[in-house]
């Protein structure tokens, strides 16, 4: 298929069933349109007998020199890419991408982030070229009672003596953004985001990027997905937990603190009370999202990781793959 429009249906049903948000039609067809850039789009639908579309693949030719690359849609902004099917349908998925590699003449495939729990060089005979953590917290069968009850003694008091401390000396409010607030909660992220980390080279979140998280933004408050956490001190911002809650698992995707408010440990507390919320929304994961930052690993977490792999198709690629593979 060379457009999204007429596979949306499949692809909301198909997304469902992967549980994971930046395998939602929405997110992939506003990453299309900001980041296409007029490539040729490669999408392949694999069907069951009955016709019923199984997977899709979203793939896309990203260049045509010096070589003849595929890529996945979303790559760079999104996480545990790869085919779009049910989660638990690991042989779907590896039939559905081998299939898609197979079916479109290239030199070299390159899967960004995809999960490095299905073994993807091993079926498509790749090299893993860079690996990072995923780290997901299974809320499944718990309570937030029960799990702060678990947390050491050390953890416990840390939350209950930082929330004290600012709650002492003002007022003091955790909201989520609403349609009325989104705009200026909007302002208030990138701004807080910005002053947590300033400016950096390959930003996702700010920059050149701001406009598509805008609008997805919108979109994902639109769905229902969106949870952009505020902490509020005398009616100011100076803390934000920036994620998503679809298919009852939660997507930590951004955060940002005013460093004025660093020894009140702001950041800590938003991620707690992110937690709290989720397991009162009946979540049944915490995903932490890429990366091997140390307070990932904080919780007793899971972690398959992910793994960018490069896999060759002719003598080029090939050649190609060794060279990267040694940078």
């Amino acid at each position: 298929a060379d457009d999204l429009e007429p596979l949306r249906e499949d692809w909301a049903r198909l997304a469902e069933a992967g549980r994971n948000v930046f395998g939602t039609w929405e997110w992939n067809e506003l990453w299309w349109r900001h980041y296409g850039g007029g490539r040729p789009l490669r999408i392949a639908v694999s069907r069951e007998d009955d016709a019923e579309i199984a997977a899709l693949v979203p793939l896309f030719v990203w260049s045509t020199r010096p070589l003849r690359t595929l890529r996945l849609l979303g790559h760079g902004h999104g996480d545990r890419l790869g085919p779009i099917c049910a989660q638990d349908d690991v042989p779907m998925a590896t039939q559905a991408l081998r299939l898609a590699l197979a079916a479109e003449p290239h030199d070299v495939f390159v899967g960004d982030w995809v999960a490095g729990d299905r073994d993807w060089t091993r079926v498509l005979g790749g090299r893993v070229v860079r690996t990072t953590g995923y780290p997901i917290l299974d809320l499944q069968g718990d309570s937030w009672p029960d799990f702060f009850g678990r947390q050491s003694t050390k953890f416990r008091k840390s939350v209950r003596f930082g929330r004290n401390r600012i709650e002492r000396h003002a007022a003091v409010e955790y909201r989520y953004a609403v349609p009325a607030t989104l705009e200026s909660d909007l302002d208030a992220a990138f701004r807080l985001h910005g002053a947590r980390f300033g400016a950096h080279t390959g930003c996702l979140f700010c920059g050149e990027h701001e406009a598509f998280q805008r609008e997805f933004a919108a979109i994902a408050l639109e769905r229902g997905w969106l949870r952009l956490l505020l902490l509020e001190i005398d009616g100011r911002a100076v803390g934000l937990e920036y994620g998503f809650f679809f298919e009852d698992t939660y997507f930590a995707y951004q955060g940002g603190r005013d460093p004025e408010w660093d020894r009140e440990s702001v950041g800590f507390l938003l991620e707690v009370e992110s937690i709290r919320r989720t397991f009162e929304e009946g979540g049944i994961e915490y995903r932490f999202l890429g990366g091997d930052e140390d307070y990932k690993y904080r919780y007793a977490a899971q972690d398959p990781q992910l793994e960018t792999v490069v896999v060759p198709r002719s003598r080029r690629g090939r050649a190609a793959s060794a060279a990267l593979n040694a940078a």
